[in-house]
């Protein structure tokens, strides 16, 4: 297997995603307990009931998963121009923290579609999309956990994140390319919330990007001391054996 070469020091985006965690963390535990707050006393739907607030994480997350894909797609770009395994390392943390994301948008979805269509799941066009995007990435993971340490995997897989990003588009634009044959909601930033809604939903979409942006930080910085023991264990052995 082609290996890719000793682990060079941190990249000036690792230095600043690993810097970003404690103050980064303390501000999503603040903005997360404001949301969950505001989320409570928000007025409940006259049409839907409580299970309308699931509203509030389930697009949010959906942002989320979306930031991961457009990392892993833009921290691939940056490996294929520079070969800066730091680059490699950034993509697949987004990409793992982004199909988090996504997971929990397929759980929480038809929880909301149980209480208001009075089915847990349909194929509607948004929803199948959702699930190819989960299947894409979810393809990605097993690519990089197959072939770990491949410089050709890693310039494979940079290819294949950056052409995944083309479904967030479809999948946003959806209810629109549907022509109104969709069951799924408007995309929520048309004005379709209700008085003292909007707040909650608009912490929930800051609160879940803070999330997103401390665990994919920590997840990066994890890879790179990894891979660094990793280094360090080999150099140690082959020391060892050249000792005896």
């Amino acid at each position: 297997m082609e290996q890719t070469g000793s682990i060079a020091a941190p990249t000036g985006a690792e230095r600043v995603a690993s810097s970003w965690i404690r103050p980064g963390s303390a501000l999503a535990l603040l903005v997360s307990a404001v949301w969950l707050a505001a989320v409570w006393r928000a007025p409940i739907d006259s049409m839907q009931g409580v299970v309308q607030k699931i509203l509030y994480v389930h697009p949010p997350l959906a942002f989320g998963a979306y930031l991961g894909f457009a990392c892993t797609a833009l921290f691939g770009a940056c490996y294929l121009a520079t070969r800066a395994e730091g680059w490699d390392r950034g993509a697949r943390a987004a990409a793992e923290v982004g199909v988090l994301f996504c997971t929990l948008v397929i759980v929480t979805g038809p929880i909301w579609a149980k209480g208001t269509w009075g089915r847990w799941w349909t194929w509607d066009l948004r929803l199948t999309l959702t699930l190819l995007l989960w299947f894409v990435y979810l393809a990605y993971l097993l690519l990089r956990s197959f072939a770990e340490g491949s410089e050709r995997a890693a310039r494979f897989a940079s290819v294949y994140g950056i052409a995944g990003l083309l479904i967030i588009p479809l999948n946003y634009f959806a209810i629109d390319l549907a022509g109104g044959r969709a069951l799924h909601p408007s995309n929520l930033e048309r004005g379709s919330l209700g008085e003292g809604m909007g707040w909650p939903f608009l912490l929930g979409v800051v609160a879940n990007l803070l999330v997103f942006s401390v665990l994919m930080a920590l997840r990066w910085d994890v890879e790179r001391l990894r891979e660094l023991q990793e280094q360090r264990a080999l150099a140690a052995r082959a020391a060892a054996e050249e000792g005896a």
